[in-house]
């Protein structure tokens, strides 16, 4: 096959005074005229910041990255963009996610790059760079950073998703302050991302299921030197990948997304995977909606023996056989000739593969849990769709019906929610509104609603929890989420009430709010929406373009590609 004319060679292969300008501010760097003659230029974007934990090791990996680009014959360059760091950006870092996506999609556009390797690893930063790169279709690679190791706490295993088991404690008086403290300095004792199949876990999982990654990317600890060895092997592949105009486009087929559905159902991965992944389809132009997500449907069994849904951590996963080993579990289910960025069809991946630990990756006839994936409801509370995760909620509330206890924002259940007067008890099912992407705005992750310390006291550990809102894909329990349309647009969340009954069926399918249409019509025609709308700034443009959760809160204007090409110099 004749090789394509590198796109960088728009730049450094320019003659006249633009050509100059390009080629002689690069040599300023100490780089020799023959690194800028014909050799695939290729960008490294990187979410290193130290404000961003979880991605605090990029640095050095992107070293391993510029050494397998040299070692192919292409020339590396390493420019960052905006990093999310879960842990500490407010009011939530997905509000910042579409953002991040601008910003890689027009950093890769308007620079001579050939190709690009993506570093990615905490929650918002791998759907971000991913979309902004399929706005721009070039040779595409994906590197996670890996997960951190497991935390050890007084003789045991911990993770993120204790964190919500230590406060329920802590509430309860089990755990004091001490304890605590102590537990902060013990679970997260490694660079990397959150050591359980929470949502940055699930982001990496996902990108090797849609083969936008090489094989075993998902579950390398990031301490493990392995993980480096990945990044330069995916240094190489990068500039092959160059040569042989292998893009986002060639992979990112209908048959790529229902792989990555399938997976992430039997990893029991995280409810985000939807929004993010349905933003991404739109950016690439795959048809995707709400219901390709329904896989508990589909019998999707629950593989993975993994925090939140199971015991184990993600260091357990990889030394069990990683992605490859489950991925083999569902050969039947899987659309095995998709191609991955190794060029190869994603069964290559997975053909030689092998499981080390039966109690980490289980056979597809005898799953650790039946009920896996997501549920899509549908009903008059949401019209357009809500999710729930039954795999990390209760049985005996998988058919609940109670009456509501309604919060109309954070604030209002931060305030009431431990008053001993608050009207509640464990057959309830708490409501929060205004969490939604235009309400909050950006769809924070507090859907998992702490249970009222008055029941938390009796022992109660769950209960029907509904919000327009997100659910960290660390977190747990009978949680309804991403209801759409949210009740800041006047969805028929805005209007639930104190006392009115919801009926909850999740085997069905379905969330309705028990009161006629006519008295739903009465009370929307009485509403006053919240006029929480930013004057200025991305903020600003955010609330007047997002879209809803159904559709995957991307910004209106975002949808599609605008392609690579830049028609005009700068001088």
């Amino acid at each position: 096959m004749e090789d394509k004319p590198l796109r960088s060679q728009q730049w450094f292969g320019k003659k006249g005074k633009d050509g100059f300008i390009y080629r002689a501010w690069m040599k300023n760097q100490g780089i020799p005229a023959h690194q800028l003659q014909g050799k695939p230029v290729i960008g490294i974007c990187n979410t290193w910041s130290e404000l961003t934990p979880c991605n605090a090791h990029f640095r050095e990996l992107a070293q391993s990255v510029k050494n397998g680009i040299y070692e192919a014959g292409g020339y590396p360059v390493e420019f960052p963009v905006m990093s999310l760091g879960e842990t500490l950006v407010k009011p939530t870092a997905m509000l910042y996610r579409n953002l991040v996506s601008m910003d890689v999609e027009e950093s890769i556009r308007a620079n001579p790059l050939d190709g690009v390797v993506l570093l990615c690893g905490c929650d918002k930063t791998t759907p971000a760079l991913v979309m902004g790169a399929c706005s721009v279709n070039i040779p595409t690679i994906v590197v996670s950073g890996g997960a951190m190791l497991t935390g050890k706490y007084r003789g045991r295993d911990i993770g993120t998703s204790d964190i919500w088991r230590f406060f329920a404690d802590h509430q309860t008086g089990q755990m004091n302050d001490e304890d605590l403290y102590t537990a902060e300095a013990c679970m997260a004792r490694s660079q990397g991302h959150c050591a359980v199949m929470g949502t940055a876990s699930t982001m990496a999982c996902m990108v090797e299921s849609l083969g936008l990654s090489l094989a075993e990317n998902a579950a390398i600890p990031a301490a493990d030197s392995r993980r480096k060895v990945l990044a330069h092997l995916s240094g190489s592949r990068i500039v092959d990948m160059v040569r042989e105009d292998l893009k986002p486009s060639d992979i990112l087929t209908r048959q790529a997304f229902e792989n990555a559905i399938t997976v992430n159902a039997a990893i029991g991965g995280s409810t985000n995977f939807i929004i993010h992944l349905l933003a991404i389809a739109g950016r690439i132009g795959i048809d995707l909606n709400m219901d390709d997500f329904n896989t508990s449907a589909r019998k999707i069994p629950l593989l993975a023996n993994l925090q939140p849904s199971g015991k184990y951590f993600m260091e357990d996963f990889y030394y069990a056989g990683g992605l490859p080993a489950l991925m083999k579990e569902l050969h039947e289910q899987l659309n095995s000739s998709a191609i991955t960025v190794s060029g190869h069809p994603i069964s290559h991946n997975y053909e030689n593969s092998e499981c080390f630990n039966r109690e980490l990756i289980a056979p597809v006839d005898n799953p650790f849990n039946p009920t896996a994936g997501i549920t899509v409801l549908k009903g008059n509370l949401c019209q357009n769709g809500a999710v729930i995760k039954p795999s990390a909620a209760s049985n005996g509330l998988m058919q609940h019906t109670g009456r509501a206890v309604v919060f109309e924002n954070i604030e209002d259940f931060n305030h009431r929610i431990n008053d001993p007067e608050l009207d509640v008890d464990k057959y309830s099912v708490l409501v929060l509104k205004n969490a939604g992407p235009r309400g909050y705005p950006g769809m924070p992750e507090v859907g998992n609603m702490l249970i009222p310390k008055k029941l938390a006291d009796q022992g109660i550990t769950d209960m029907v929890r509904i919000s327009d809102g997100r659910m960290s894909g660390t977190g747990f329990g009978t949680v309804v989420l991403h209801v759409s349309p949210e009740a800041a647009i006047g969805g028929t969340l805005a209007v639930v009430q104190d006392g009115d009954i919801i009926k909850l069926d999740v085997p069905a399918g379905t969330l309705h709010l028990e009161v006629s249409d006519d008295e739903i019509a009465e009370r929307k025609s009485k509403l006053v929406l919240n006029n929480n709308i930013s004057k200025r700034g991305y903020t600003y443009l955010y609330q007047n373009h997002v879209e809803q959760a159904h559709l995957g809160a991307d910004l209106d204007f975002l949808k599609g590609s605008s392609g690579s090409d830049v028609l005009r110099d700068s001088h």
